[in-house]
């Protein structure tokens, strides 16, 4: 608390640095018919970004002002119900210019409703700012007909695994928000979600990989934020749109979205459903050794034939309400459903002494369902003209899931004699409730600068139980020993206070601390075997985490001059285990292999150092060093004696990152714009696994591009692609992989409509292959997916609202408004 109180002398000492010289604009705006608009919406944007410095409301005659304002370039822009949004010329405030009196502005009226016009602006693939980097979905055409989870394997420094796990620059541990939310979900519930989730409905990927202090600490690597769609324009207007997808087998996907905004009121609303069926094969090599002399005892090899069938289902409805100008209400309910069914059909051989000795083959099925239903009902208020704003939401988030397994075993001696069966069923249902609130408070104060404060609390509940049957000569009996309930409890309250600003003319800074509280408990029930009675007895196991860490953030950047700024940003984040990875449940991949969760973890905490620079707004490079102790990574076991292996998250090890990336985004000809990224990065992790010391190093190259080009008024298309090294995740090698893909579009139908066609993964490259050998450890695998697949998509868009009356001639501030990109709306 002591560190708190003096963070915040140090920020309102800051704050009473930046007093200036008393500075004002004022102005006056009237309508066509030169009567006074009363009540329009006045903000004062920076010309240098178009973000918006201060917002006011006209009086009944039309007039309006700012007071107390920094010195720097800016231009007003007016919005009013029933008028076109009008924009004055650009002005400078400076201590020879401390008081501006605009020229009177006059908003247009808004004669028809024009329908059947859709206005869209191209928007580049990749923006950089300065905490993160976005990435525009509908601006590669090669997304199209693609789940949120793979735009994210090919965004700027993202890579996704076989299981769906998630790393940023090549560090595990990454926080997903959805529309500005933490989902909450552990690794595999994640994917599922993601994987339901179709880029028709998003709008944009922030990647910040220090984040500010009004997130969550959590994520080690950083945080992805993935932005949904919503309308903001006049009248009503929407979308439907189809793709047909063909790989080894086929894949669909619809979408619609339907929007409707009047006056004070906005409705928004998208459904998407997919269904896709996938084959791959996955075959492991692992060597049993002994603990004395670490020769091979004995050898699995391992080759699973798996497929997979899916269906998802999502939709969103929300509305917002304006009850003036100031004060805005909203709500949102958004849901999915995702069906799916694995089956697998796998072949395993124990070899001794360079011979099968002996093999199984297995069976097994997966029927699973998942289910989620978000509830969200938020506030806004502008408080007065100088900007202060107050925001709030609230949070009620459900989870449902089962899974019904069902494997089946036949033994056979190395004369191909049958020797015995086993059937293994189980059921684990799940549950999963979060309540969450928070409250955020702005204020703009003297000289440009900024101060943010908020709170927020959250309260999570998982239910999981785990029920395994055995059948063994048609008997079937309660498995006892893998049979487990398990309940979790956490409790995480947080506050936070921000502040921003300029030192100097070139010089601006931004510190923040925020303050997390952790309460957790788990309990797990069930039996475990008695080797002294010979029985399973009941076990009860809690155990309780309860403390509080701060998390200081702290930007400096530096404009060396309009082409060339730096930025130096520190962060320290937290990554706490999820709830699958505590829970103790035993989830059988197949008779010699399972996963099983670890109610011992404990959080991981790391330090991250950036230092970027930004040439000409198109060329970013940036160096940095992350140390994280107490590192939680995925490790396997093994037991010897029962040719078992077992895999498991663990506090393993310390991990230290050095890397830098080169981001160029440009267009090289009239036709053609590039986008590339390219990440080098050398990862060490230092520990003990099973006992055994590990020092394991690598260097990992990373490459990310788009190249799109432009063929026409209408046509257009692109190859994207991207590539990484050999490399290291925690205790696992990870061999070179890649993709690349091609996507062509055409604007049918005067515009309203948009055909695309996409070859994904042309090479069929994008296969996972690795090894982990420490310890008693020596285990190979290959992943062979069936990724490669050609579709054609579909979209008609639709609307029918108020859009702007055409002017031939530009105003002097016509490339600042064009920044500002505000179209119609209020």
């Amino acid at each position: 608390m002591k560190q708190t109180l003096t963070l915040i002398a140090i920020l309102m000492a800051t704050i009473t640095g930046f007093a200036q010289t008393t500075t004002k604009v004022s102005g006056t705006v009237i309508d066509g018919s030169t009567k006074t608009i009363e009540a329009a919406t006045i903000a004062l944007l920076r010309v240098k970004d178009s973000s918006a410095a201060k917002f006011t409301v006209a009086d009944k005659t039309g007039k309006f002002s700012f007071d107390n304002i920094a010195f720097g370039k800016y231009m007003v822009s007016i919005s009013a119900v029933g008028h076109n949004k009008g924009f004055s010329p650009a002005f400078e405030i400076s201590e020879g210019n401390a008081s501006v009196v605009l020229q009177t502005i006059e908003l247009i009226p808004v004669d028809k409703a024009m329908s059947g016009v859709t206005i869209t602006a191209k928007k580049p693939l990749i923006e950089q700012r300065i905490d993160r980097t976005i990435v525009n979905v509908d601006a590669s055409i090669t997304n199209v007909g693609t789940s949120a989870l793979e735009v994210l394997e090919k965004s700027p420094g993202i890579s996704v695994d076989k299981d769906g796990n998630i790393s940023l620059k090549g560090k595990a541990g990454v926080m997903v928000l959805v529309d500005g939310r933490p989902t909450q979900l552990g690794a595999a519930d994640l994917a599922n979600l993601l994987r339901t989730m179709q880029s028709s409905g998003l709008d944009q990927i922030e990647i910040m990989t220090n984040p500010p202090a009004k997130y969550d600490a959590a994520g080690n690597a950083g945080v992805i934020n993935i932005k949904t769609k919503k309308n903001k324009q006049m009248g009503y207007s929407g979308s439907v749109g189809a793709v047909l997808g063909y790989g080894l087998h086929l894949r669909t996907n619809e979408n619609a979205s339907l929007n409707y905004r009047h006056n004070k009121v906005n409705l928004f609303s998208n459904f998407s459903h997919n269904y896709g069926r996938r084959t791959q094969e996955l075959s492991i090599q692992r060597n049993f050794l002994d603990n004395n002399t670490k020769q091979v005892v004995n050898r699995f090899e391992q080759v699973a034939n798996l497929f997979n069938e899916r269906s998802g289902f999502n939709g969103k409805v929300g509305v917002d309400y304006s009850v003036n100008a100031k004060t805005t209400f909203g709500a949102v309910v958004s849901g999915y459903s995702g069906p799916s069914s694995f089956e697998g059909n796998t072949v395993i051989n124990n070899v001794k002494n360079g011979s099968i000795n002996d093999f199984t083959r297995s069976n097994s099925r997966n029927n699973e369902s998942f289910k989620n239903l978000s509830t969200n009902f938020n506030f806004r208020r502008l408080i007065d003209s100088t900007g202060k704003e107050l925001t709030a939401d609230v949070d009620y988030v459900v989870y449902d899931g089962n899974t019904n397994l069902t494997l089946r075993n036949n033994y056979y001696n190395a004369a191909n004699v049958f020797t015995g069966a086993d059937t293994l069923y189980g059921a684990t249902p799940q549950n999963i409730k979060i309540w969450s609130g928070k409250v955020d408070y702005m204020q703009p104060l003297k000289n440009n600068t900024r101060f943010e404060a908020g709170i927020k609390s959250a309260l999570v509940r998982t239910d999981n139980n785990a029920i395994y049957d055995t059948a063994n000569k048609g008997t079937i009996v309660r498995d006892r020993g893998r049979s487990n309930h398990f309940i979790y409890e956490e409790n995480i309250n947080a506050a936070y206070v921000n502040l921003s600003g300029p030192l100097s003319k070139k010089w601006n800074a931004q510190l923040g601390l925020r303050l997390e509280h952790t309460n957790a408990t788990g309990n797990s029930v069930g039996f475990r075997y008695a080797s002294s009675v010979n029985q399973f007895l009941p076990f009860d196991t809690t155990f309780k985490n309860n403390y509080v860490q701060l998390f200081p953030t702290a930007y400096l950047q530096y404009k060396a001059s309009e082409k060339e700024s730096f930025v130096l940003n520190y962060g320290r984040r937290i990554r706490r285990p999820n709830y699958e990875s505590l829970n103790p449940f035993i989830e059988f991949i197949d008779r010699y292999t399972y996963e099983q969760g670890n109610p011992d973890l404990k959080p991981q905490f790391s330090h991250n150092i950036e230092l970027s620079h930004t040439h000409n707004n198109f060329l970013t490079t940036t160096f940095n060093y992350t140390t994280t102790n107490n590192i939680i990574q995925q490790v396997i076991e093994q037991n010897t004696e029962r040719s078992e292996a077992y895999i498991k998250q663990a506090n393993i090890a310390s991990q230290r990152q050095y890397g830098v990336s080169v981001s160029a985004n440009m267009p090289l000809t009239k036709w053609w714009t590039s986008n590339l990224y390219v990440n080098v990065f050398a990862n060490n992790f230092t520990g003990l696994v099973n006992n055994a010391p590990i020092n394991i190093s690598a260097t990992t190259i990373m490459f990310n591009g788009s190249q799109s080009f432009k063929l026409g008024k209408t046509s257009s298309a692109e190859i994207n692609g991207w590539y990484r090294t050999t490399g290291i995740e925690g205790v696992m090698k990870i061999k070179s992989m890649g993709m690349f893909s091609l996507g062509f579009s055409q604007q049918v139908m005067k515009g309203k409509g948009t055909l695309r066609f996409t070859l994904r993964d042309v090479l069929a490259s994008q296969n996972f292959r690795g090894e982990s050998k420490y310890g008693d450890v020596d285990a190979t695998f290959q992943n062979m997916n069936d990724n490669r697949a050609a579709s054609v998509g579909f979209t008609y868009r639709f609307s029918k609202g108020k859009v702007s009356n055409q002017r031939k001639k530009a105003s002097s501030a016509a490339d600042e408004q064009n920044r500002v990109g505000g179209g119609n709306s209020n």
